[in-house]
């Protein structure tokens, strides 16, 4: 069933904006209508992040995520929540040409899914993609540090703030995201002093992944969490869940009883012409 709209109260990017150094911002991915569900009452903010392409589709990288694929699952995570503030990542390819261009693909984002926020990877050389999207009232949420959408520029996944240079990098990065007008920035992996000190360095908020226990909230992949990773799970990843082996097992006791016929069983079957044992 579908969340009712006219109940819908959903925390906005102005409340995360307003959380700067309060309790921590609880975030996690999304990308389906049933996870949307679970995870809802418990997190402030849903990220219907451009992983979907590894985690869902398969791919090597998030390049392959398109802004349709993305609109769809921001489509699914919107009826599956009522509560969390939703942000939907830009593509890789949707944004980077021009403000221009990054104004038309946020605003058909927003206008498909009805999502809260949109999220764009950069910062100095993103300022003015993030300015002009901020100046047609959508909210945009930054992404500094290991940027997943540059992995093949960067020749891999390179853990940042490790450098003189590349921490003062970070500093102009952090500022011009903020000074752009975007309500809170993503840190993803980079040396955990570096990213303590980019959140006492901006006057908003930071979402810490494989960064700082002092950055203003935390967010990870949700399949990671929950011990869904198939292949090596990042170091930054701590497992609450084992779904793999739920799963596993599960599906191997399915197996099983197909091929011994234990299942179906009688309460599986219809038996009745009465109609009263309808599916």
């Amino acid at each position: 069933m579908s969340r009712d709209p006219s109940v819908d109260s959903r925390i906005s990017a102005e409340d995360i904006r307003r959380r700067k150094g309060g309790v921590p911002i609880v975030c996690l991915t999304a990308y389906t209508y049933p996870v949307a569900r679970l995870l809802d009452p418990h997190v402030d903010l849903l990220l219907v992040g451009d992983s979907v392409a590894m985690v869902l589709h398969g791919h090597a990288t998030t390049l392959g995520a398109s802004l349709e694929m993305m609109i769809a699952h921001g489509q699914a995570v919107m009826r599956g929540s009522a509560k969390a503030c939703v942000v939907v990542d830009m593509p890789a390819g949707s944004y980077e040409a021009s403000p221009v261009q990054a104004v038309a693909s946020a605003m058909r984002i927003v206008g498909e899914t009805g999502c809260q926020a949109v999220k764009l990877e950069g910062g100095v050389d993103m300022a003015a993609q993030i300015a002009a999207i901020v100046a047609e009232g959508i909210p945009v949420m930054g992404h500094i540090g290991l940027q997943p959408q540059s992995v093949e520029k960067d020749g891999g996944y390179k853990i940042k703030g490790r450098t003189d240079d590349n921490i003062a990098a970070l500093l102009r990065d952090a500022e011009a995201v903020e000074k752009a007008g975007a309500f809170s920035v993503v840190i993803e992996g980079t040396m955990e002093a570096v990213a303590a000190k980019l959140t006492r360095h901006i006057p908003i908020p930071t979402i810490g992944i494989g960064a700082s226990a002092d950055c203003d909230g935390q967010i990870l992949v949700t399949d990671d969490m929950v011990g869904m990773t198939i292949d090596r799970v990042p170091k930054f990843v701590k497992e609450y869940a084992d779904l793999r082996g739920v799963i596993a097992n599960a599906a191997a006791r399915y197996a099983a009883e197909v091929r011994s016929r234990a299942f179906p069983g009688p309460d599986h079957v219809f038996t009745t012409t009465s109609g009263k044992d309808e599916p």
